[in-house]
């Protein structure tokens, strides 16, 4: 028997018997089930290698968010060191240090 049957059949019960709580409860599960299955089909993830699947799209997802951690991180470096190399350019044509360079 496949879950649709399953449904089904909780469905006739819960109309010829009356609603039960135990009843309801064994819908609900069973509707569940069998929207998840719809679902993962419909996304391409109810085959074996799905795990294997979403496992590596985690990792790609982790390597992505370091990377991007990574290059905020140096964009912020530099712009501090840029912003410390005009202030000593600042602190030198202040000083009159300016001439010795030329």
């Amino acid at each position: 028997m496949n879950r649709e049957d399953m449904l089904a059949r909780l469905l006739a019960q819960a109309e010829t018997a009356g609603s039960e709580r135990l009843t309801l409860r064994a819908i609900v599960e069973e509707a569940s089930d069998l929207g998840a299955v719809r679902v993962l089909e419909r996304m391409g993830l109810a085959d074996d290698s799905a795990h294997q699947d979403l496992n590596e799209l985690r990792e790609l997802l982790r390597a992505w968010r370091d990377a991007k951690a990574s290059a905020w991180k140096a964009v912020v470096d530099w712009a501090v060191r840029g912003l410390l190399a005009l202030l000593l350019m600042g602190i030198a044509v202040r000083l009159g240090a300016w001439s010795l360079v030329r």
